[in-house]
């Protein structure tokens, strides 16, 4: 059995002023990036990412995957893909995060996100897990073959440090009963990189935001955001909602909405010079090691067959939500999971049920909805004659839809 790595440092939840910069990292536009638009991009990209043998060199083997069968659409029970943001120094501009000289070599998944593709008909959920959440860890794989040894209770954000992708992986698995057959990681340049070659994504903010730990500057209104502005926004937790991590997640879904429906509107998927450096620009962060997929993901076709099972989702039942959580009462600045609330959501998942969002858009004040448009991920598709059957999710499961237009909340004393 291997030693366990030193134990990280343990990141801050609550409206703490001293932190750890890199436990505040929120890294996830690259990741969606490639999975979503790469997939759908076309025979072009295709071909491009098929005949780089860089892709699958760096792959990463989860235990948590299974042999895919040649067509995604006939998987029972839908698709699973984990999506993980993570804190890294390594690779990164110093001009950009001068903390890095002070490295600590850790790295740990601020961002975990489980993203589930139902079947027949496709529904997508997003379920974002807090970092700060104390969960069981599992043994983990370890580089040198052996295993490290499995933990009662750790913030999920160590999972990665412990046993990199693989173990975060079989740390989610474990907590929600999903199988995972799909897995990715990306790291803050990865994110610049990805988000200059898309064009940018809007965003919506209520009131000015001056953020000194990001280095963020907005004014009032609705703002283009790319390259390092959109890392900024992603990070910020400061600056707006209550201050904590639980509002950042929020901010960070109104940025996933906003990119589905650019995807959508032809703003991407509708221009071949776009979706060519998109392309090329997530090769070269797969060799720069910027951006880390499994093996089966770095497969091509199976890219493609991704896109096929997403491309005509309603905008409705593309669904972002927060995993529910509880303050930890020993230390408020972490959270506990509400497993009866989460088996409700994940009971849906599995039967395939339409989800009805009955919470908040947010539990830490961060988003506000300001509207809502129609529309999907691709051809809309034909009117069911029956109505559907949806399952009204806990109040303390927050979230909100593809369809609902959200705006960032700044930070307001006495909140």
């Amino acid at each position: 059995m291997s030693p366990r790595p030193p134990r990280a440092p343990l990141a801050q939840h609550g409206r703490h002023h001293t932190q750890s910069p890199l436990a505040q990292i929120a890294i996830v536009v690259g990741v969606v990036l490639a999975v979503i638009a790469l997939s759908i991009a076309g025979t072009g990209v295709f071909a491009l990412w098929s005949a780089s043998t860089t892709i699958a060199d760096n792959a990463v083997t989860l235990e948590t995957t299974h042999e895919v069968p040649p067509d995604i659409g006939e998987i029972e029970g839908g698709v699973n893909l984990l999506v993980v943001g993570t804190d890294s120094c390594q690779g990164q501009d110093l001009k950009l995060f001068p903390r890095c000289r002070h490295d600590d070599g850790g790295e740990r998944n601020d961002v975990t996100m489980l993203v589930h593709i139902g079947d027949k008909p496709r529904r997508v959920t997003v379920v974002s897990f807090p970092r700060d959440m104390l969960v069981a860890i599992p043994s983990c794989p370890s580089p040198d073959g052996g295993r490290f040894s499995a933990m009662s209770q750790q913030m999920l954000n160590v999972s990665y440090s412990y046993g990199g992708l693989a173990c975060t992986a079989l740390t989610i698995q474990q907590l929600t009963g999903v199988d995972i057959q799909f897995a990715a990681a990306i790291r803050w340049t990865g994110v610049i990189h990805m988000s200059d070659a898309i064009g940018g994504v809007n965003v919506c903010v209520a009131g000015a935001i001056n953020d000194r730990n990001t280095g963020l500057h907005l004014s009032k209104g609705e703002h283009t955001l790319k390259g390092a502005q959109a890392l900024q926004f992603l990070r910020i937790r400061h600056g707006i909602g209550d201050g904590s991590d639980l509002g950042r997640i929020s901010n960070q879904q109104q940025f996933m909405s906003s990119l589905v429906r650019k995807l959508q509107s032809g703003g991407v998927l509708g221009d071949p010079g776009k979706l060519f450096a998109l392309a090329t620009t997530a090769l070269q962060q797969v060799s720069a090691k910027q951006l880390v997929l499994d093996q089966n993901l770095a497969n091509p076709t199976h890219m493609v067959q991704i896109a096929m099972a997403v491309k005509s989702v309603p905008y409705r039942d593309i669904v972002f939500v927060q995993y529910p959580t509880r303050y930890d009462p020993a230390d408020t600045s972490r959270v506990l999971p509400v497993t009866s609330s989460a088996d409700v959501l994940f009971t849906a998942l599995k039967e395939n049920r339409a989800l009805n969002l009955t919470g908040k858009a947010s539990s830490a004040y961060g988003v506000e909805v300001k509207g809502t448009v129609t529309g999907s991920s691709g051809p809309t598709p034909a009117p069911t004659a029956a109505p559907v059957d949806r399952v009204d999710l806990p109040e303390n499961i927050s979230g909100s839809t593809a369809a609902q237009v959200t705006c960032t909340q700044p930070e307001t004393a006495g909140r």
